[in-house]
């Protein structure tokens, strides 16, 4: 995972929570990232119809929708996020050896298979609760 996903979160909580248009400046200061990296982030939530821009001098992003109704999995789909992955495979499938040769594949399903239900929680938390979370003084991400 990349911390996409995380900078696109962050993005829609802080734009809802100050209900107004902010330029990637302003949102790249409160995430500690720099306004480029915003401002690629901010065009995929765009493509979704998280936020709407604006040109000019008093441009940048508004949120669209309702905090109760975006959820974290329509976040990672806007930003094509992947929780669980591996950047290598062990063995190969040229080897003469089943397990060598079968391994990659039997953790790739593994691998697709958690980032399943990883997408299938996100379903079931939207901007709104992270607001939630923040504001009540909960630790974000705990049940109780």
């Amino acid at each position: 995972m990349t911390g996409t996903f995380a900078l696109a979160v962050h993005a829609l909580v802080y734009l809802h929570h100050k209900n107004t248009t902010l330029s990637s400046e302003a949102l790249a200061e409160n995430i500690c990232t720099n306004p480029a990296r915003v401002r690629k982030v901010m065009a995929q939530l765009k493509k979704a119809g998280l936020v709407s821009t604006k040109e000019g001098s008093e441009g940048g992003y508004t949120p669209l929708g309702d905090t109760a109704r975006v959820t974290l999995a329509q976040v990672a789909e806007a930003v094509d996020a992947s929780f669980v992955s591996a950047v290598w495979r062990p063995g190969s499938v040229d080897m003469n050896c089943l397990v060598a040769s079968g391994m990659a594949g039997v953790l790739d399903g593994i691998y697709a298979d958690l980032d399943m239900l990883c997408k299938q929680r996100l379903r079931q938390l939207t901007i709104g609760d992270l607001e939630k979370q923040i504001f009540s003084g909960r630790t974000p991400g705990k049940e109780e």
